[in-house]
């Protein structure tokens, strides 16, 4: 069975290397992309550095996998910043910011993956988030972006149809990650340590507690992989733990 091979932007994050280990698991190729190596780059078969907001760059990277694999079954758009202020306080250097590196690459990665996509009737998974749907105060730039991410992707959608590449997003709660931990200093959740702080906010969910990246990751190979989800496009899956299944009053 030909190997099938996904590039993931913002792989040295803690879902985009989560997701890079999820992957790897289930045989998958990983073209890794980011700014800064992973730690380990044991699930990566390839790492590229870059910035995917650079088109001349995006396009470099993207040509490159075309000579090494000729083409692409998965694209992952997960690299994303987050700036935690109030909108009254964010400049328009952090708003910029925010769009340059949340929602730009995803419409530069998609004109530049599409032809490689479209030889295998590929998929393309957009990190979006439940900021998207509900948020909370002091993180008006970041909602935004995501938000912008799911009016893309059903875009996306419609257009890649006729080529057969399907296009979704996945939406992740309160996620274990270091971008996590430093939203936690809004003050949003009571607590004095890093853990406290988390645990605090996980006893706020359905669950009772917050995701894991890995959990994350396996949504994600659920969009990508075309025997898992071949007749879902166009949609959005809020992988929560169950937080926005809940009234705010209650």
């Amino acid at each position: 069975m030909m190997t099938r091979v996904v590039a993931i932007t913002g792989v040295a994050g803690g879902i985009g290397y989560a997701t890079a280990e999820v992957f790897r698991e289930h045989g998958w190729h990983v073209v890794g992309i980011d700014r800064r190596q992973p730690a380990n780059r044991d699930p990566v078969g390839d790492f590229v550095a870059g910035d995917v907001a650079d088109p001349e760059q995006i396009a470099a990277l993207f040509a490159g996998v075309e000579a090494r694999h000729g083409a692409l079954d998965a694209l992952v758009n997960n690299a994303a910043v987050q700036i935690c202020k109030p909108l009254r306080e964010t400049t328009l250097e952090d708003w910029d910011s925010v769009m340059t590196s949340n929602v730009r690459p995803v419409f530069l990665a998609y004109q530049a993956a599409y032809e490689l996509l479209a030889v295998r009737r590929g998929a393309i998974v957009n990190v979006s988030s439940v900021h998207a749907i509900a948020t909370s105060a002091g993180i008006g730039a970041y909602a935004a972006s995501k938000g912008a991410l799911l009016a893309l992707t059903r875009a996306m959608a419609l257009e890649a149809g006729a080529a057969g590449i399907r296009v979704n997003a996945v939406l992740p709660g309160a996620v274990d990650t270091p971008m996590l931990h430093a939203g936690l200093a809004r003050g949003h959740v009571a607590g004095r340590t890093i853990e406290e702080l988390v645990r605090g906010l996980g006893h706020k969910h359905v669950l009772g507690r917050v995701g894991q990246p890995k959990e994350i990751g396996e949504a994600i190979l659920f969009l990508a992989d075309n025997e898992r989800s071949s007749f879902l496009t166009g949609q959005a899956i809020v992988v929560d733990g169950g937080a926005t299944a809940r009234l705010s009053t209650e």
